[in-house]
């Protein structure tokens, strides 16, 4: 007959567990902020909230449930109450450390939430293991304010694995460059002079708007807005707005773009609108000493020289006219081969009597 004590052998029936060890264990009850493991020994396993999650706030009722089964690993056999304290976040973070440093060798793109948005970049998490993604290494230009990134799944490689002090850096820049030039090359096959291509406003200067174009931008010049004088590009372009666009010039990898469709070219139909002897109506768009030009449509201007404003003496044209007054003239000669207009005011005057002209 065995010399042991029935609590002895209840004991030694119990499997014997170290600190470091990974246990495997059933959940047998879980409150807001504490889970309870039956790992197989004398006592029963704890995970308090702080060693599951970072989430300070998270109720465990809702992420575990008895009857699941769960590793963790052991930090002390006896917390001090008899109970053997786990943990699962670092049990988790160990695994997504192998899985980062398999990743840093392989040079595998990985998907991961971000976390948090720090002064200097994004804390991503894989596995539990925490990745840092410097600002500089956000983006492929420059970010001033990280915070739109918050909660999103990015995508980035490692480049730095140093676990031990904690550096662990992971790269994003690189991969959208590296899509950026595949995606310009695939445009520039795909792209001749003469296309119209669909593009969208990027950003909006005094002398033109870039268009991202998929792949790179085209500038469309501030001359190529319209076949009419564009004063100024913000007022007529926002950025994000959809354009259909001319391929007016490919030179390297610079793009030179043009709303200015010849279908709709205005001189297509001036000789009938325009030709002399007509009477039209105009707006002065600029004066200079010798005269005013006028817009009678968008793309078409006309000269009014200064001897044609009046019978009367005319010294120069801002002492009679105004920018965007609108005035009616005669067209006294239309030339379309040089896209030239002459109207005259003084034509439609009464006619003098002879005696005076004499």
């Amino acid at each position: 007959m065995s010399d042991l004590s029935f609590e002895q052998m209840l004991e030694e029936s119990f499997k014997t567990i170290h600190n470091g060890e990974v246990v495997e264990g059933t959940v047998i009850d879980v409150k807001e902020d504490e889970i309870i493991l039956n790992i197989g020994y004398k006592a029963d396993g704890i995970i308090t909230r702080s060693e599951y999650t970072n989430d300070s706030n998270a109720d465990l009722r809702e992420l575990v449930h008895t009857g699941d089964k769960m590793e963790a690993k052991v930090l002390k056999v006896n917390d001090g109450d008899g109970q053997v304290l786990l943990t699962y976040k670092r049990l988790a973070a160990e695994k997504g450390n192998k899985r980062l440093e398999e990743a840093f060798n392989t040079q595998e793109v990985l998907k991961a939430p971000v976390v948090q948005v720090l002064t200097g970049g994004l804390s991503v998490v894989v596995d539990e293991a925490r990745v840092f993604i410097p600002a500089s290494l956000v983006s492929d230009t420059y970010e001033k304010n990280l915070e739109k990134y918050a909660g999103q799944e990015i995508e980035f490689v490692i480049t730095e694995f140093n676990p031990r002090r904690r550096r662990i850096i992971g790269d994003r820049k690189q991969l959208l460059v590296a899509k950026k030039a595949e995606m310009q090359k695939e445009l520039f096959e795909r792209i001749h002079v003469g296309d119209v291509v669909e593009g969208v406003v990027k950003n909006v200067t005094d002398f033109g708007a870039f268009i991202d174009l998929g792949g790179a931008d085209g500038l469309l010049h501030i001359s190529e807005m319209s076949w009419g004088h564009v004063e100024n590009p913000k007022k007529v372009f926002k950025v994000g707005e959809k354009l259909k666009v001319l391929i007016k010039d490919i030179n390297g990898d610079k793009i030179a773009l043009s709303l200015k469709f010849e279908d709709q070219n205005p001189w297509l139909t001036a000789a009938d609108k325009y030709a002399a002897g007509s009477v039209v109506e105009g707006r002065v768009a600029r004066m200079t000493d010798f005269g005013a030009f006028v817009e009678l449509e968008p793309g078409v201007d006309a000269l009014l020289h200064v001897s044609q404003i009046s019978r009367e003496h005319v010294e120069k044209p801002s002492d009679i006219l105004k920018v965007g007054q609108v005035i009616t003239a005669k067209v006294v000669d239309f030339n379309g081969e040089d896209k030239k207009i002459s109207l005259s005011m003084k034509a439609l005057e009464n006619q003098a009597p002879a005696e005076d002209e004499e």
